[in-house]
């Protein structure tokens, strides 16, 4: 007797736009402009196009800096990302519209008034992506300054979170604002909310941290993970973990969609794909962008080194304040020894060691390759779907949902239409119950 075959789970796709990242391939003449709306809507249309949950806007509140002065490989200029979503709530129909917007550095009525809004322009397509900062160097923008210590920005956030909620609540059911009033340790605050209950209840939340803290915070209230951990193995454990915690709070699995950050190259065949994703790593990986990578390890100055040369025979310094804005490597002289181990092996010079060491490419292969590994992730548990983070700005989506998408509808694993109208509808998941 057989037994039953198990279903096959539908993948969820959001589209990230790689405006300020290292994946992106500035180089490439095909590379466009990061801040013109044009580019934004590129993006988010092609993402439609190919039925996408959502599309997602990373943010960066001041510029980066490398040994003390403005980064230079950067590219200069990030739009606020809830202005940029506004706009295009009216080029687009159904696509969800995430930001990323800190809480650490705003407040809870004036970020939850424009949330709300933004779900109501877009008939309840809004998402916000909850991130924290306990980095003093980006606090100085900011009038409390970087005044959290890292232990503390958790506990603003949760509160932060729980707070716009109640604000999203302070509707009555027939639609008349009722007085509100919170008394936490991070905020206190009263009045009535000028925004109606939104479409969708409230934004969808999406959390990014993957720290112990992160992981309890995103297993307490986010709808969305969107993690690191993009090779089979890493994510299946981060996804038993995250999910198993889930229970203490009342929640089910299908509450929380993990949803790793995720690149790919297509090529007419594995072997082309292969060669093209080589080619790409050495335009991602410059010798200048080697030596960046390496100074961020060891925290000096390692401008006087040959990028083809060996790594330096000094080790790291924990301490180091060279590289501002960046999220710090956890453990440099781990990495390091990691790194010295690597090129040892292969006899690698530093550029070659950070391409190896920092290879991005998840999904590399025929589009056929690339759709049968995408449904093989989500079927064995590493993932609920994948946030795409193409190399090429505005135009890196269009070939995976000109060739891969329709593969993955073919194998009955993602949607051939939208079903519903809302960002919750697209991902699975109920609209939250009023809190009273």
């Amino acid at each position: 007797m057989s037994t039953p075959s198990r279903p096959r789970r539908r993948i969820h796709l959001a589209a990230h736009f790689p405006g300020v990242n290292s994946t992106t391939v500035w180089a490439d003449p095909r590379s466009g402009s990061q801040i013109d709306f044009s580019s934004f809507a590129h993006l988010a249309r092609t993402a439609e196009r190919g039925l996408f949950d959502f599309f997602f806007l990373a943010e960066g509140l001041r510029l980066r800096e490398h040994v003390g002065r403005i980064h230079d490989l950067d590219v200069l200029g990030r739009p606020e990302s809830i202005t940029v979503l506004n706009a295009l709530a009216a080029v687009t129909d159904r696509l969800g519209l995430a930001a990323t917007v800190n809480a650490t550095f705003n407040e809870p009525y004036e970020l939850a008034r424009r949330l709300a809004s933004l779900d109501h322009l877009s008939a309840g397509r809004a998402a916000w992506n909850v991130v924290t900062s306990s980095d003093a160097f980006t606090g100085e923008n900011f009038r409390r300054g970087g005044y959290l210590d890292r232990a503390d920005r958790y506990a603003r956030a949760a509160e932060f979170l729980a707070t716009a909620r109640e604000l999203w609540d302070s509707w009555t059911p027939e639609g008349a604002p009722k007085p509100f009033a919170h008394s936490g340790p991070q905020f206190r605050i009263d009045g009535e909310f000028t925004v109606p209950r939104s479409p969708q209840g409230h934004p969808v939340v999406i959390q990014a941290g993957d720290s112990p803290e992160g992981r309890e915070f995103a297993a307490s209230g986010a709808d969305v993970v969107f993690t690191r951990h993009s090779t089979p193995e890493a994510g299946r454990a981060f996804y038993a973990d995250v999910k198993g915690r889930l229970a203490r709070y009342g929640r089910k699995p299908g509450d929380l969609k993990i949803m790793p950050g995720v690149t790919y190259v297509l090529g007419d065949t594995d072997a082309d794909a292969r060669e093209r994703a080589a080619e790409i790593r050495r335009q991602q990986v410059s010798p200048q962008n080697a030596i960046l990578a390496l100074e961020q390890v060891w925290g000096r100055d390692l401008s006087g080194h040959d990028p083809d040369g060996p790594l330096p025979d000094v080790d790291p310094d924990p301490d180091s304040a060279l590289v501002q804005g960046r999220v710090r490597v956890a453990d440099p002289v781990g990495t390091a020894r990691k790194w010295r181990a690597l090129s040892e092996a292969g006899g690698l010079s530093i550029r070659q060691t950070v391409i190896e060491a920092t290879g991005r490419q998840s999904f590399v292969g025929s589009p056929g390759t690339v759709a049968a590994a995408l449904e093989e992730f989500v079927a064995t548990d590493a993932a609920d779907g994948f946030i795409l983070v193409p190399h090429l700005t505005p135009g890196g989506l269009d070939d995976f949902v000109d060739r891969v998408v329709p593969l993955l509808q073919e194998r009955g694993v993602f949607r051939t239409e939208y079903a519903g109208t809302t960002l919750r509808s697209h991902l699975g998941l109920p609209e939250p119950v009023r809190k009273d």
